[in-house]
C-alpha cells in the first residue's frame, strides 16, 4: 500500500486499455440513451424518462453502466501523463490547459450553436411550442463536457494538491463531499449540493493521478477497491437515504448525479476495482489484430459519436413520425414488446447518426487542416535577425532543426491523445 504514496512515472508505452476504457465509457452512454430514453410528449414539449421508473431492479444495472466516474478517473491519468510530456518540451501550464480545452470547446460549440440556431428557425417558421425543450434534450449530454472542461481548467490546482498532499487529497475531497451531503439533506441547504460538482468529480479526476500506482499494486488491492465500493453502495443505498439508481429517475426524491452525491464516491471505487480486475484479460484481447482495430475505431469516433448521437436520435424520431405516422403523444407501454424492440431503438438512431457523424468529422478535419496550414505559413516566415548575425542564425537553425522536429512530433502525439481527435491514426 505504500506504493500509493508516490506518483509513478508515466509508462514507456501507450496503455491501450486506457484508450479502450475511455472510448467504451462514451459508447455505453450513447447506447443507454438510445435504448432507454422514453419521451413523454406534453403541451410544453418532450419530457425524457426511462424504464428505470417502471422496471423493478433495473437500477442495479446503473452501478456498472453509469460510467462517468470511471471516465473522469481515466481522464485524470491522461491529463497528468500529457502534462509530464509537455513539461519536457517546455510548454507552459497555461498553454497546455488552453490547448486541451480548445480541443473540446470547438466541436461541442459547433453542436450547441447549430442546434440553438436550428431550434430558433424551426420554432419561428412553424410557430411550434416546445421547440426549446426539444433542443434542451438534444444538447443535454453536453453537461459531461462542461464538467470535463472544468476539471481541465482546475488541473493546476489538482496537480498542486497531488504534490503537496498525495493520498490525503483524496481523503479531503471525499470528506468534503460527505459534509456537503450532510448540510444538504440534514440541514435543508439544497443549493450547497452543487459544490459536489467540483468535489466529487474533482475526486474522480484526482484519483486518476494514482492510476499507475493502482495498476502496479497487487491484485488483492483491486479486489479491496471493488469490495469497498460495493459495500459502500449497498450501505448507502440500503439505508434509504439515497436512491438506488446512479442516474436520474423521474419520481425519485433527488438524483445521485445532479448534483452528485457521496454515493458516486463509492461507485467510483467499485468501478476502478472492477476495471482493474478485467485488465489482464482485456490486455491480452487488445493485442489481437481484430480487437486492436476495434479499439482504434472506437477511439477515432467515440467522442464525435457522443456529441451527435442525440442529433441522430432526433432525426430517427422525426422520420418515424413522418413515415410511419407514429403517435408521439401516446405514452410508452414498457411491456415485453417494448423490450423486444430495443435493438431497433439502437439500430435506427445509429443509421441516422452515421451521416451526421461523417459530416461532423469532415468539418473537424477541415478545421484541423486549416489550422495546420495557417501554422505552417507562420512557421515558414523567417525571423527578423540582424545582418551580422545571419550566418550564426542559419547555423543554429541547421543544428536545432532535428530537435524542433522531434518536439513537434511529440506535440502532435500529445494532441492525438485527446479522444476523438481528427489527428488520431
Amino acid at each position: 500500500m505504500l506504493r500509493f504514496m508516490t506518483t509513478a512515472a508515466a509508462p514507456a508505452r501507450r496503455d491501450t486499455y486506457v484508450d479502450f476504457l475511455r472510448a467504451l465509457s462514451l459508447i455505453v452512454v450513447v447506447v443507454w440513451h438510445w435504448a432507454f430514453t422514453i419521451l413523454d410528449w406534453r403541451a410544453d414539449g418532450p419530457h425524457a424518462t426511462s424504464p428505470l421508473g417502471f422496471t423493478r431492479g433495473l437500477w442495479l444495472a446503473t452501478w456498472l453502466f453509469q460510467v462517468m466516474p470511471l471516465f473522469f478517473f481515466i481522464g485524470g491519468f491522461v491529463h497528468m501523463r500529457s502534462w509530464e510530456r509537455a513539461q519536457v518540451r517546455g510548454v507552459s501550464m497555461g498553454a497546455f490547459v488552453w490547448r486541451r480545452m480548445r480541443q473540446l470547446l470547438i466541436p461541442a460549440g459547433i453542436v450547441l450553436l447549430v442546434w440553438i440556431a436550428l431550434g430558433g428557425l424551426i420554432g419561428s417558421y412553424f410557430n411550434l411550442t416546445g421547440v426549446g425543450r426539444a433542443v434542451k434534450l438534444v444538447v443535454s449530454p453536453l453537461w459531461f463536457l462542461a464538467v470535463y472542461l472544468m476539471l481541465i481548467a482546475l488541473l493546476p490546482v489538482g496537480l498542486w494538491l497531488h504534490r503537496k498532499a498525495g493520498l490525503l487529497a483524496l481523503v479531503w475531497l471525499a470528506g468534503a463531499a460527505m459534509v456537503v451531503d450532510v448540510a444538504r439533506f440534514g440541514k435543508g441547504m439544497e443549493d450547497i449540493g452543487w459544490l459536489n460538482m467540483v468535489l466529487v468529480w474533482g475526486l474522480a479526476h484526482q484519483a486518476g493521478f494514482f492510476y499507475q500506482n493502482v495498476v502496479d499494486s497487487p491484485r488483492r488491492n483491486d479486489w479491496a477497491l471493488l469490495w469497498a465500493g460495493l459495500f459502500g453502495l449497498v450501505g448507502l443505498v440500503g439505508s434509504g437515504l439515497y436512491p438506488g439508481s446512479m442516474v436520474g429517475v423521474p419520481g425519485e426524491r433527488f438524483s445521485n448525479m445532479a448534483p452528485p452525491t457521496f454515493v458516486i464516491v463509492a461507485l467510483l471505487m467499485f468501478q476502478i476495482g472492477f476495471a482493474e480486475l478485467m485488465r489482464p484479460r482485456m490486455q491480452i484481447l487488445l493485442e489481437r489484430p481484430r480487437w486492436k482495430r476495434v479499439n482504434e475505431l472506437i477511439n477515432e469516433f467515440s467522442l464525435p459519436l457522443y456529441l451527435v448521437h442525440t442529433t441522430g436520435m432526433a432525426l430517427f424520431l422525426f422520420l418515424t413520425w413522418l413515415w410511419l405516422r407514429y403517435d408521439m403523444d401516446k405514452p410508452a407501454d414498457v411491456d415485453l414488446g417494448w423490450w423486444l424492440t430495443r435493438p431497433l431503438a439502437i439500430i435506427g438512431p445509429l443509421i441516422c447518426t452515421i451521416p451526421v457523424l461523417l459530416l461532423f468529422r469532415r468539418i473537424q478535419r477541415r478545421g484541423a487542416a486549416s489550422a495546420a496550414a495557417a501554422k505552417g505559413t507562420a512557421d515558414a516566415l523567417p525571423p527578423a535577425v540582424p545582418a551580422q548575425r545571419g550566418q550564426a542564425a542559419a547555423g543554429e537553425s541547421a543544428v536545432g532543426g532535428a530537435g524542433r522536429d522531434a518536439g513537434q512530433a511529440a506535440a502532435d502525439a500529445d494532441a492525438s491523445e485527446e479522444i476523438g481527435s481528427p489527428r488520431r491514426p
